[in-house]
């Protein structure tokens, strides 16, 4: 039998390399222990250097977020399912503040506000990832607002614009059209420059569903991200969608793009907040809502902006969404909105119930870029239109009270009904801005005046194909500069004066007697109409 013989030079040249390859790598991890879990709220000990909104795992992959960081434990929002989570349940730290996905992969996808998609298209691939609450630029980084952000809604365009980088508040009852306006304004970016993202908070699944229905209906929603945080999902994630979504959109502000955001509605969000705040044990305030309520929205909407050359140019546009209770605009959150927002649009349940869609109350409503995010065509006829509208509103109110009016009053209510009657359109059927100004100068001209009001939408539809195949250069013009030259206003005289010729009314021209219900006068006309005026000069 023969032996092994062993090399002991050999083996030392092995056990030195093996030596000098290997290292001892220690690696340490904070665990900490749930004490007690319910209502979406989980107190832990255990973690003595967890960050606030730093995000910690629990068991079944359920994320969380800290919020209280007290001497003892820790109070903890879970952003998922909270039935399997007990007590002495294993927390880890993750050691980075709550983030979520970003960028182009996002356009077209619906997601919850962790980022996870819902839509049932696969994993969402992007490797990027920002964090949820991130700082608002500062005053320098900012620009004026002065590049307006068409709706293709002829009542705000033309009297209360929005412009890229501004903040405004849609405000109303339920069922008021809210969604719709925002809605219209999605829609109406089509084939544009500007990334649109829908923030469903507390809404319904069937409402969400309709309205990424109609989003893919107009092959919008490849340049859109739909995040959803809907009623049956848990308060923490109620809370942070509006947040995860302006991080989302945050990215192409940044990279010198153009975002446009709603949040739909900042209602059910301070409603999830406070039912928060209370589990959290914070004290209540005012209609038991925290007192950084205010602070919750404004660090929120401060996020808008349009920011600097030297920064890239790019904005995020913000259109939050309040839900008000039987017209009462002075309750608490409501007020909190309008003192932080740049303008506000109203819509009122009873124009809704009139048949007068948008139900938007011109006089009321108010944007406080006004002129300086309106092209210079808009601009031009917008003033007119906007002193005939708060005179008739106020002759308006007059005639129903006597029937000794003068030829002059009756004339003026008469041009004031089909000012008002152009502002009403169908929903989701935005309009190009050549198209309104057209239509808006011919109203402001008196050029309507001869036409009966119920034939007053036939008369706009056949005008704008007769300028669409006669007199494309009109439109095309407007669009192009912006501007409304005594050309164009030329060939808009043709235009109007060969349509004259070849447009049948049903009806002889209706004489307007003081009798009638002359259609848009709402309530409260007196204050409405002072508002008007007041904005006018």
């Amino acid at each position: 039998m023969s032996r092994i013989q062993i090399d002991p030079s050999r083996l030392a040249a092995v056990l030195e390399k093996q030596s000098a390859q290997f290292s001892i790598e220690l690696g340490l991890e904070e665990v900490g222990h749930v004490l007690d879990a319910g209502d979406g709220i989980a107190t832990v000990d255990g973690l003595p250097g967890v960050m606030a909104e730093e995000m910690l795992v629990f068991p079944g992959d359920i994320a969380g977020m800290a919020m209280n960081l007290e001497r003892e434990h820790v109070a903890v929002i879970l952003l998922g399912d909270s039935a399997h989570i007990q007590q002495d349940d294993r927390v880890r730290r993750t050691c980075r503040v709550l983030d979520v996905p970003v960028g182009e992969a996002l356009l077209g996808r619906v997601v919850d506000p962790l980022g996870n998609p819902i839509d049932g298209r696969g994993v969402v691939h992007t490797t990027q990832r920002r964090q949820v609450e991130a700082g608002a630029p500062g005053i320098v980084d900012r620009e004026p607002v002065g590049v307006p952000l068409q709706t293709g809604l002829k009542s705000i365009d033309s009297l209360t614009a929005v412009g890229r980088g501004q903040r405004e508040l849609i405000i109303g009852d339920r069922q008021t059209g809210k969604t719709t306006v925002a809605i219209d304004a999605i829609l109406n970016q089509a084939g544009g420059d500007v990334h649109c993202f829908y923030v469903a908070i507390g809404q319904k699944m069937s409402t969400v569903s309709r309205v990424v229905k109609m989003l893919e209906d107009h092959d919008v929603l490849k340049n859109c991200t739909v995040v959803v945080a809907t009623a049956s999902d848990p308060a923490p994630l109620q809370y942070i969608a509006p947040f995860a979504a302006c991080s989302m959109a945050e990215y192409f502000r940044d990279k010198g793009e153009h975002a446009l955001i709603v949040y739909d509605d900042l209602s059910k969000h301070s409603v999830a907040y406070r039912e928060i705040s209370l589990l959290l044990r914070r004290p209540p305030g005012r209609e038991a809502f925290p007192g950084d309520i205010f602070y919750l929205h404004s660090r929120l909407l401060e996020r808008a902006g349009n920011l600097h050359e030297r920064l890239g140019g790019g904005s995020m546009t913000a259109l939050p969404i309040v839900e008000t209770q039987q017209g009462d605009y002075s309750a608490y959150i409501p007020t909190n909105l309008i003192s932080i927002t740049d303008g506000q649009i109203y819509l009122e349940s009873s124009l809704f119930h009139q048949g007068f869609r948008p139900a938007i109350n011109v006089g009321l409503s108010v944007s406080r870029v006004g002129g300086k995010a309106q092209l210079p065509a808009m601009k031009k006829i917008a003033l007119p239109m906007r002193l005939e509208l708060a005179q008739y509103r106020e002759v308006a109110s007059f005639a129903q009270l006597t029937s000794d009016l003068d030829e002059a009053t009756v004339r003026q209510l008469h041009r004031g009904e089909r000012l008002a009657e152009i502002l009403k359109q169908p929903q989701h059927s935005p309009m190009p801005v050549a198209k309104q100004v057209c239509i808006i100068w011919a109203a402001v001209k008196g050029r309507l005046d001869r036409i009966p009001l119920a034939d007053v939408p036939r008369f706009e539809s056949e005008w704008f194909d007769l300028l669409d195949h006669a007199f494309p250069e009109v439109c095309r013009q407007i669009a192009a500069t912006g501007a409304m030259d005594d050309e164009v206003e030329a060939g808009l005289a043709r235009s109007m004066d060969q349509f004259d010729t070849l447009f049948v009314t049903t009806r002889p021209a209706e004489s307007l007697s003081p009798e009638r219900v002359v259609p848009g006068i709402e309530e409260g006309t007196q204050r409405m109409m002072s508002s008007v005026v007041e904005t006018a000069k």
